[in-house]
């Protein structure tokens, strides 16, 4: 029996104040489009700007009236949903650990990053919309935050299953700066237990060639760009979520102008709600195999034909797993999706441990760091300045004395924050783990 059909759609926007190039022309362009009608729900990321924000629900209230912008952090989560229905509630969980004060550059941090959850009223089922943005990847050959990113993926997929209830459809929609292959991504995919809406390895959502932001140096090093804004989806109990479309649906340009909407693309997927027969609803959903298949493939659009319930997952997995098998020319797959998860939990905590002794190495570094800085200081001190050089003397142990307090922030306050933070996450994903193994439970 049919319950419902929705667009949803995910757009990381990118509106960094005085960053983002284009910045106020693109966001009316978002407005205008978002404003045909097409859309249902509406997940966005990256609106650091309060005006922007309120932009956006001014240019979209006709046929989106329904709004939630997620607060949070130093700059506000950049977190806004627009919805055609009710938004009954929300709630917002912080992760807890989310990059470095210090690295001002990358300023994930002072966003107070998490996931968001609305909860919608569609005619008479409730909607559960999670969005989230996961913390950037800023080096692929040295990424420092990947630990991060595992530890908020987990996080996430744990939130989803704690506040999913009786809601007849959750839908994780966002950036999660997390490719199909990477580990973050197998770990929020598999833990969650919900079904990827992309069926096709063909699609990318950023650094694509088309795109008028992407650099050259971007190009160079994926020139087919790469997938990292996603849509996942999960039937409540007794109750199946059918994709029945994935697309990018925005044009490559602006209309009327030489730059694109972002410097990411927009994704829509339409998801079919029906209820389960009574054989189905009694199929354990921890143990199932997944077959879906793509029935059509045209350029930027693809539509499924779901045979199972679980993950969809792009061919690189059938060389990391032997379990997988490909069907025809698709690239989606069968897989034991236990196998998957024990196999992502045990990469995941591998990168725990490692975080865990590089903090104690760093802990040792500042300390030692300070220790110099303090005899420097006390040198410093007792030596005379010469004549005409006080000012700068005394200049001098000002920034000696802030890098000393600064390095003993970080070798204690700071460096015990992140040890809770990652061993919180490593601890509950132990616990997940022995459940499984020992009594084969798993939600």
């Amino acid at each position: 029996m049919l319950l419902l059909e929705l667009n949803i759609l995910t757009l990381n926007i990118w509106g960094i104040p005085y960053v983002s190039s284009d910045r106020g022309p693109r966001i009316d362009a978002i407005c205008k489009e978002l404003a045909t009608g097409k859309y249902d729900i509406v997940s966005l990321q990256e609106v650091w700007a309060q005006q922007d924000s309120e932009r956006l629900q001014k240019g979209t209230e006709d046929v989106l009236p329904h709004s939630h912008y997620f607060h949070s952090g130093v700059m506000g989560a950049g977190l806004l949903v627009l919805s055609k229905y009710p938004i009954l509630g929300t709630l917002f969980h912080a992760w807890s650990v989310n990059g470095y004060f210090h690295r001002i550059q990358h300023a994930d941090w002072f966003g107070g990053k998490g996931v968001g959850l609305c909860r919608i009223l569609v005619g008479s089922q409730m909607v559960h919309l999670y969005n989230a943005h996961l913390h950037a990847e800023y080096d692929n050959a040295n990424d420092e935050y990947k630990t991060h990113r595992v530890i908020q993926a987990f996080d996430t997929a744990q939130f989803i299953e704690a506040t999913r209830g009786t809601s007849a459809l959750q839908i994780l929609a966002g950036d999660l700066n997390a490719q199909p292959q990477d580990i973050s991504y197998k770990v929020l995919l598999y833990t969650s237990n919900m079904l990827d809406s992309c069926a096709s390895d063909s699609f990318r959502t950023n650094e694509c060639q088309h795109n008028s932001y992407t650099s050259k140096q971007a190009r160079e090093r994926n020139p087919q760009g790469i997938r990292i804004d996603h849509i996942f989806v999960r039937g409540g109990d007794h109750v199946n979520a059918e994709i029945v479309e994935y697309k990018l649906p925005f044009p490559e340009r602006v209309p009327g102008e030489k730059f694109s909407f972002s410097d990411h693309e927009a994704v829509l997927a339409h998801i079919r709600l029906s209820k389960l027969t009574e054989r189905r609803a009694e199929e354990p959903v921890a143990t199932i195999e997944v077959n879906c298949q793509v029935a059509e493939n045209d350029g930027d659009s693809c539509v499924v034909r779901e045979l199972g319930a679980g993950d969809a997952q792009a061919g690189e997995e059938e060389q990391q797993h032997p379990e997988i098998q490909c069907n025809g020319s698709s690239s989606t797959s069968i897989q034991t999706i236990p196998a998957a998860r024990t196999a992502a939990l045990h990469e995941a905590l591998a990168l725990c441990d490692a975080s865990l002794l590089q903090l104690n190495t760093d802990r040792i570094l500042y300390y030692s760091a300070a220790t110099f800085l303090f005899v420097l200081l006390v040198l410093l001190v007792e030596f005379t300045a010469p004549v005409g050089m006080r000012t700068i003397f005394l200049l001098l142990k000002f920034i000696v004395f802030g890098v000393i307090i600064f390095c003993v922030f970080m070798a204690s306050i700071w460096n015990y924050m992140e040890r809770n933070g990652v061993l919180q996450g490593k601890k509950s994903m132990e616990v997940m783990l022995f459940s499984y193994q020992k009594y084969e439970y798993f939600y």
